[in-house]
């Protein structure tokens, strides 16, 4: 009987052999690799089959596609830590943090977000997207949403505007009386798109951590929600969870 590895499709029974060739460092850090042409010769295979284990090895972090020059070995991120806790904000990134972020009010809400939102399909609301740097280099990217029959028509409709400007959103919605009470987060694995690539600066398909967090009320409304993009491999995620005293 056949083993698992011959009945493997062959650009995976290839990327193996590229994975292995890095992981023992007959390819080093930085490396370009041979020609498709030059690899499909040597692994029996055609080019598109190279190509697909490239791509396979790309989406995992060992290798990197320059235009106009070729694929090459990745060299390895250190991966840092990021600690979320239930005060975590865009205001608590650290002296080495910094963010961008650009807001448009009066959007449609998508589907995903009007349901989290609780809102009825097209409602509007107020998109903001970040850009968050650490050490001066991409960290996450996140874009958030906030229904405008809360914010419309005051101060705080701009998360990033007026007297209240990067105070979080527990912050701004106390200046409309509103009491923020608790924020669920949902972690799930995806794959970067190719204009989140460009903006993250890792290679579109590579891993990352996608949370998708709410924040509710004291009556339970929805307040706000937002999608937070993480490179896998350049962050683990670590929470800091209060747990109260014993009774």
């Amino acid at each position: 009987m056949a083993d698992g590895s011959s009945r493997a499709a062959p650009y995976l029974r290839v990327a193996a052999a590229f994975r292995a060739r890095i992981t023992d460092g007959t390819w080093t850090h930085g490396e370009r690799l041979p020609s498709r042409g030059e690899l499909g010769s040597e692994f029996g295979v055609g080019e598109n089959v190279v190509r697909r284990a490239q791509e396979l090895l790309i989406t995992e972090g060992l290798l990197e596609g320059r235009a106009g020059s070729g694929t090459y070995v990745r060299a390895p991120y250190q991966r840092r830590t990021m600690l979320r806790t239930p005060a975590t904000s865009m205001a608590g990134l650290g002296a080495d943090g910094t963010y961008e972020a650009d807001s448009i009010a009066k959007v449609p809400a998508p589907p995903d977000i009007g349901k989290r939102l609780a809102e009825e399909p097209g409602a509007l609301c107020v998109r903001t997207v970040y850009e968050v740097f650490v050490d001066r280099q991409p960290a996450l990217l996140c874009t958030s949403g906030e229904p405008m029959a809360i914010t419309g028509g005051t101060v705080i409709v701009l998360p990033e505007g007026g007297p209240l400007a990067g105070r979080g959103v527990a912050a701004r919605m106390a200046h409309l009386g509103i009491t923020v009470e608790r924020a669920v987060e949902t972690l799930r694995p995806v794959h970067v798109e190719r204009d989140q690539a460009q903006l993250l600066g890792v290679p579109a398909g590579t891993l990352a951590t996608l949370i998708q967090r709410t924040h509710y009320s004291t009556d339970g409304r929805p307040v706000e929600t937002a999608d937070l993009l993480i490179p896998a491999d350049r962050w683990h995620i670590t929470y800091d969870i209060p747990v109260p005293p014993a009774t």
